[in-house]
């Protein structure tokens, strides 16, 4: 069962949304949505989280669906918001979990399992990075990150929406439904264009910090999936995997970016292969022919 929460960190008005049997130790997994998601883009991946006995904590990150705005914009940066989650867990009794992120969700997942590992039994990276090394490239997206949020708070949530979807990394969307394309649309339509515009420039690729060099350090397991479609992410997870000392990868045919949406299925038994030794009922295995 899934029952919406508040939760007040540090003054800021958290919306989580658990699901599953907190009770008898059972496993606990956070999820981190991407950028103008939210905590309902999970609702599939939490219902089977539910099934195989783990606890699923879905969370609205700063900005985000029903989570706050902030009016002080170092609260979007990715420190604070770490430091947010921990302590969010913290009044929810949970002391380490298995983090689930999508996009920038997942690279919020690799930051607090570098900087925060007590926190982390194990990862789920779907289409993340570390961030950007080249000081230079960096820079430059900090610049064009700014420029879109300044353009978000001119036009509106309506322009926001229409122009994200019409990026390049979303082309293989296409193929969805017009039901799921709306549905898509419609969560995007119920942010805050002012928590838009500050999450970009504080979790964006650009705000982040570089966490490449960290990766040899990271001892927890990590799963890293993407889609075959989305070579850029195809690539960075090959190279993210080859630092990590105890990773695997993933590939699902027929997915781009947003794998959980494009592939659910696949999705659905990568993720429960991967969890398998932490449930109490033993999910089905992922196909073997999906991994890299």
């Amino acid at each position: 069962m899934s029952v919406n929460h508040v939760r007040p960190v540090r003054g800021l008005a958290y919306h989580v949304s658990p699901r599953g049997d907190s009770g008898a130790g059972a496993p606990d997994v956070v999820l981190l949505h991407g950028f103008a998601g939210s905590t309902r883009d999970w609702e599939a991946a939490s219902e089977a989280l539910g099934r195989a006995g783990l606890r699923a904590i879905a969370i609205d990150l700063p900005g985000h669906g029903a989570t706050a705005a902030p009016h002080d914009s170092s609260r979007y940066t990715m420190a604070e918001t770490a430091h947010d989650l921990c302590e969010l867990l913290e009044g929810l009794r949970v002391r380490s979990a298995h983090w689930i992120g999508y996009s920038m969700g997942g690279r919020l997942a690799l930051y607090l399992a570098t900087m925060k590992p007590d926190w982390v039994e194990s990862l789920i990276l779907e289409s993340a990075s570390p961030g950007i090394e080249d000081v230079a490239e960096r820079a430059a997206r900090r610049a064009a990150d700014e420029a879109l949020a300044a353009e978000i708070e001119a036009r509106g949530i309506e322009w926001f929406a229409e122009h994200w979807g019409t990026q390049p990394i979303f082309d293989s969307q296409r193929s969805l439904s017009l039901e799921a394309r709306a549905a898509l649309r419609d969560r995007r339509l119920r942010n805050d264009p002012a928590g838009i515009a500050g999450s970009l420039r504080g979790l964006g690729q650009g705000a982040q910090p570089w966490l490449g060099d960290r990766l040899a350090a990271v001892r927890c397991p990590a799963l890293l999936l993407t889609g075959a479609l989305d070579r850029k992410y195809t690539s960075l997870a090959e190279s993210m995997a080859a630092r990590l000392p105890h990773a695997r990868r993933v590939v699902v045919p027929d997915a781009g970016h947003n794998v959980h949406l494009e592939q659910p299925e696949a999705y659905e038994r990568t993720m429960l292969d991967h969890l398998r030794p932490f449930t109490r009922v033993s999910p089905f295995s992922a196909p073997s022919s999906l991994e890299a």
